[in-house]
């Protein structure tokens, strides 16, 4: 093992220091920090002592054209797009790339980076499904999601490419097999399965406190349809090791205590008491935002055996009305449910309360919300920013989003009653609309990128934001919650998944969905990343430079 890899995990499990920068990518795995000068210089259960927001670019405007703009200074790499070869043995980057995070082997200048894959479109992917799937086109459906792992570096020039030689580089895609872990593994509420099929509809994810990676399932729906699998297997929470070059010695898992439900992200903390605790947002209207708080304690001394925290626990869902976090437990649901027959029917066992886990939730009192997606936890002060993207309808009119902050009781992750705010609005006052992903900077500044839909954007009450872009928003000082528009997406995408490097001079994001509502090969809205020889628009990941 490299020994700054090593190191990683060391910071990685060191607690609330090490949550902060596996969470969010803080610049404090260099090799002349010490785990012990981290845990000084962290802010986390601090105040924070900067006097301003730290930010030094000149905030840029909306732009409508087919680019990924960025403010004056800053540059970036296309690392990989869809279609190309990620390794020797000829495995190929998926497509709508979403959630990245990089994973050190050499510091801020080599690494792995692994990336999800949420979903295809037929246009560019299976070709003509007007007459339904054929068995070939259901491959290309499963194959072209999941997860890509690929190694990267800084060249002697300062640019980033990807090292298609490594060692590291796999796919893990709708085609691979995963065991089920918890309580619903091997139970007639998923049909008696120990192992399943693949994942895909992967959005989001986050960092384990020992070093793996966990990636969501989110709306998994379509793909099961149409690959005419059973949809009890999807709609969880994905573990996976990146530098297990094998799959073998840390199997890929789905962790069915964390619920089933349209994750979009996990965010991983520590209760005073040492329990695990994860967060996750259901990315759907009128859906709860979830946490979970594991039976046992963590123990960084046992690495990768720390992931059976996440089988045996509690899940949780917010009634923000009354402040508190309700336990999902078959008890409590037999009990809301004892005058109704078919309810009853429906949960008979903590299984079924966690493979309907939103049915559930309605029946306790959770609070349904504006589509919670990114939960992230404050380096500052612990408390937990909700991106609620949107909820509009014929019956409800938040067409801009909101960004929630609860503030456990205590400061606690642990703790089972919270107080919330609206720490930041969309809309023209604010400049952005919608917030999905989310991250922080070392100043304790929080960046969001947006997702209005494409059907959306450009016009109406969408008209002045054009695409969609990158926003940061001081969480601090005299600017707290005003956005600063950082970056703007090409034609019809969204950027997702930021990550900075140790060092924060690279942020790595995803370009997904460019040119999605073209009618044709021959009538395309955008040919981003336009390189030679590209004839489609590409989604992408990049590494933007200039910090």
């Amino acid at each position: 093992m490299d020994k700054n890899r090593r190191k990683f995990l060391t910071y990685v499990g060191t607690g609330m220091t090490g949550l902060a920068v596996a969470s969010t990518g803080l610049p404090a795995l260099t090799s002349t920090v010490t785990a012990a000068d981290m845990a000084k210089e962290s802010y986390f259960g601090f105040s924070n002592n900067k006097k301003g927001h730290g930010l030094t670019f000149k905030p840029i405007d909306p732009t409508d054209i087919d680019e990924l703009v960025l403010p004056k200074g800053y540059t970036y790499d296309v690392i990989a797009a869809y279609g190309d070869v990620i390794n020797e043995k000829g495995d190929t980057f998926g497509f709508n790339c979403d959630f990245t995070m990089y994973l050190p082997i050499d510091g801020s200048n080599r690494g792995l980076l692994l990336v999800n894959h949420e979903y295809t479109n037929p246009l560019f992917v299976e070709g003509d499904v007007s007459n339904g799937y054929s068995y070939n086109q259901i491959q290309k459906l499963l194959y072209n999601q999941g997860l890509s792992i690929i190694e990267v570096y800084k060249d002697k020039n300062g640019t980033w490419n990807m090292d298609t030689e490594s060692t590291y580089a796999r796919r893990i895609s709708g085609l691979a097999p995963f065991q089920l872990t918890g309580p619903a593994a091997g139970t007639p509420a998923v049909n008696g399965a120990k192992t399943v099929q693949g994942t895909y509809a992967n959005c989001s994810g986050g960092a384990t406190l020992w070093g793996t990676v966990l990636s969501c399932e989110e709306n998994w729906e379509s793909t099961t349809e149409k690959a005419g699998l059973d949809t009890t297997h999807y709609g969880w929470v994905v573990e996976v090791d990146p530098f297990d070059a094998t799959d073998k010695a840390f199997k890929p898992r789905k962790h069915t205590a964390l619920g089933r439900f349209h994750h979009e992200n996990c965010a991983m903390g520590l209760a005073d008491d040492g329990r695990v605790v994860v967060y996750s947002g259901d990315d759907k209207r009128g859906s709860c935002v979830y946490k979970y708080i594991s039976k046992h304690t963590f123990n960084e001394n046992k690495g990768k055996e720390n992931s059976k925290l996440l089988e045996e626990g509690t899940l949780y869902a917010a009634n923000m009305e009354k402040g508190e976090w309700i336990a999902l437990t078959i008890e409590a649901v037999r009990e809301a449910a004892k005058e109704g027959e078919e309810l009853l029917d429906k949960f008979q066992t903590q299984a079924d309360v966690l493979v309907h886990a939103h049915d559930a939730a309605m029946l306790l009192g959770g609070t349904p919300t504006d589509r919670p997606e990114d939960i992230e936890i404050s380096p500052i002060d612990k408390s937990i920013f909700i991106a609620h993207t949107n909820n509009y309808s014929s019956t409800t009119s938040n067409f801009h989003g909101h960004i929630t902050r609860f503030i456990e009781t205590g400061d606690d992750l642990g703790s089972l009653t919270f107080e919330f705010e609206i720490f930041a609005a969309g809309g023209n006052q604010s400049g952005f609309s919608a917030p999905d992903n989310l991250d922080f900077d070392a100043d304790g500044n929080l960046w969001t990128v947006t997702d209005i839909s494409t059907s959306r954007l450009n016009k109406d009450a969408w008209t002045n934001f054009k695409n969609n872009g990158v926003f940061v928003i001081p969480t601090t000082g005299k600017d707290k919650g005003e956005a600063f528009q950082f970056a703007s997406a090409p034609v019809e995408a969204e950027a997702t998944g930021p990550w900075f490097t140790p060092d924060e001079k690279t942020l790595f994001l995803s370009i997904q969905h460019p040119g999605e509502r073209s009618e044709s090969l021959q009538h395309l809205t955008s040919t981003w990343p336009h390189r030679p020889g590209d004839t489609i628009p590409r989604p992408s990941v990049v590494a933007i430079r200039g910090f």
